[in-house]
């Protein structure tokens, strides 16, 4: 009788911490439905546009913690519909379905299961915007996600959406909010974006200057900076949705990062506001960039803990010395912003496929959308940095010679990585080269240049 009553109370124990914690993120849900001026009855309306791993990945951790009030909020995700599965990966799905209990009685409850049997038979084929709605990512086969509200109508997804949340790659974000932009052209009010995208862009006329997605949103759906917002962080897709302890931070104008960050903010993914959208965002591209090189250094070297760390001292010089040329007062790499670096250079697909290209395991004639991982934001990156970097217009003196220069020619690492990735003049050990140079300077040389000489170049963010 005593040990039933005790597992009664117990069993009420969880129940009421089961409940305080529903009740936890229902409370959060009702503050910002008050603060975008919702009335009963009137769901808050989030969608996701586009479908890579950490699209996914944040729809899917909304879709946890906010999903079950659906008198509240309507949660949704967008993707182009027709990219087909193709049958190595149907059949890892298979294996992944198989080996956890949980999403197979979820399928076989969902009546699901027998496509899934059939696509590995070959028998039929199945859709990544089909997949994504009983839960698995085409990018992340691996990592199980909850079953999501997938629509393949861009105009139904977008709309009437309160939040639009960008998970499309840089080189997709302007063509998509364009088309965006002729859906909203009737509204009233203006939508709030929570940009994830990670890529940089770069023009050259009338004068050189970096596109990032947040800019290429401004420019192509004519919502107000002051609703638009970055979040990074040094997360990895799959590690997050299985609840590794991770941090972020929301990046914009005051008046959504604050109760946005509470929004978003989990017991084991803790999201911090910041208003130094540009440097966080910038630096979202430059971390693709050299991650690919640290992939390289990896490989080429057997993982050796002292090559990595001379790669990881000079690359970050080099972002440190780039983030001094477009914003006056940039947020230092310190804390989450260098731990954000870190885990890219450490794990993350740009550093898979540095790994990839240095082993030969794949080529560079394979392009930047490799299967099972989607785009590898850092190829294009190279590109775009290394032409903005270039230009003569953009001189700086260099410390030595006491001449003008292109800021290029202080980026060693950079100019490399182009010179593989892109103009392919140079082989992949050129790398590590680059690393031994006996004549590369000291890293903190190219720090205390940035930090001490007027190296801010407003024009290079296309701002007068």
């Amino acid at each position: 009788m005593m040990v039933g009553s005790i597992e009664v109370a117990n069993h009420k124990v969880h129940l009421n911490g089961a409940m305080q914690h529903q009740n936890g993120f229902e409370e959060k849900l009702d503050e910002l439905r008050q603060l975008l001026g919702k009335a009963d009855g009137d769901l808050l309306r989030i969608v996701g546009v586009g479908a890579g791993a950490w699209g996914s990945v944040f729809a899917a951790l909304l879709q946890d913690s906010y999903g079950q009030f659906r008198d509240k909020v309507q949660i949704r995700i967008w993707r182009r519909p027709g990219r087909a599965v193709d049958r190595a990966t149907a059949e890892r799905l298979f294996e992944v379905i198989n080996s956890r209990e949980d999403v197979l009685r979820r399928l076989i409850r969902r009546c699901a299961y027998l496509k899934y049997v059939e696509a590995r038979l070959g028998d039929r084929t199945l859709y990544a915007d089909e997949i994504l709605k009983d839960g698995f990512c085409l990018n992340m086969i691996d990592t199980p996600l909850c079953p999501l509200k997938v629509v393949t109508n861009l105009q139904e997804a977008v709309w009437d959406a309160d939040i639009v949340v960008n998970g499309l790659p840089s080189t997709e974000t302007q063509e998509v909010f364009v088309e965006i932009s002729r859906y909203w052209k009737e509204r009233i009010t203006k939508p709030i974006i929570i940009s994830l995208a990670k890529g940089i862009e770069a023009e050259l006329d009338p004068v050189p200057h970096i596109i990032t997605p947040t800019q290429m949103i401004i420019r192509a759906s004519g919502v107000p900076i002051e609703n638009i917002l970055y979040l990074g962080g040094p997360n990895i897709a799959s590690e997050i949705y299985d609840k590794e302890y991770a941090n972020a931070r929301i990046c914009g104008a005051e008046k959504w990062r604050i109760p946005l960050a509470k929004f978003l903010r989990q017991p084991y993914f803790i999201v911090w506001d910041n208003s130094d959208l540009v440097t966080h965002e910038v630096m979202g591209g430059l971390k693709n960039v050299y991650a690919i090189g640290a992939g390289m250094i990896a490989a080429l070297t057997n993982e050796s803990a002292t090559s990595k760390s001379v790669y990881f001292a000079h690359c970050t010089s080099e972002m440190i010395f780039i983030t001094h040329l477009l914003t006056e007062e940039p947020e230092k790499l310190a804390g989450p912003l260098l731990a954000d670096t870190y885990v890219t250079l450490l794990k993350g697909r740009n550093a898979w496929y540095g790994q990839m290209i240095a082993k030969g395991e794949l080529s560079l004639d394979m392009g930047d959308s490799i299967s099972g991982k989607g785009t590898i934001q850092g190829v294009s990156a190279v590109g775009a940095f290394y032409e903005l970097l270039s230009q003569s217009s953009l001189s700086v003196l260099h410390p030595e010679d006491n001449k003008p220069v292109a800021p290029v020619e202080l980026c060693p690492i950079l100019k490399t990585l182009y010179k593989i990735l892109i103009t392919r003049e140079q082989g992949v050990r050129a790398i590590l080269q680059a690393l031994r140079d006996e004549n590369l300077n000291d890293p903190r040389d190219r720090i205390e240049i940035a930090q001490t000489h007027a190296f801010y170049r407003p024009s290079l963010l296309g701002q007068p």
